[in-house]
């Protein structure tokens, strides 16, 4: 960084990081900040998406040539375990996402809504109904 303070190129160099950060941001916003189901699984794989970006940006270096041994002493190598656990993360990504949208396929089933206050009303009323229910029969 200059001594005058901002610094262009450093910003420029480290664009990976800065798109990690707005990509990351996004998905923790959406995640939070939406009520439907269906779109906070849309945020938490956009927050994966993030971290995937982060490690293989992380594992490539510049000028680094692939990890097949040669006699030459002075070769720069590329990591290959990010992009290794990155295939993993993706799998089990999948999986996971599989398994939200059945879940909210299911709640939609049972609820009719996949948002989470008109469930929560839901939930209350049924709670309410039950209560008046067992106070009826005289439990």
């Amino acid at each position: 960084m200059s001594e005058q303070g901002f610094d262009f190129q450093f910003v420029v160099s480290h664009y990976n990081y800065w798109m990690f950060v707005i990509l990351m941001m996004t998905g923790l916003y959406i995640t939070v900040s939406r009520g439907n189901l269906i779109k906070k699984v849309v945020g938490l794989n956009i927050f994966q998406t993030a971290v995937f970006m982060l490690y293989i940006s992380m594992g490539k270096i510049t000028g680094g040539t692939a990890p097949v041994l040669i006699d030459e002493p002075d070769i720069l190598y590329s990591n290959p375990l990010p992009h290794v656990l990155i295939l993993t993360a993706i799998v089990v990504g999948i999986a996971t996402t599989a398994l939200a949208l059945a879940l909210a396929v299911r709640i939609r089933e049972t609820y009719g809504t996949v948002e989470e206050d008109e469930i929560a009303e839901i939930e209350q009323k049924m709670e309410v109904d039950v209560s008046v229910t067992r106070g009826a029969s005289g439990r």
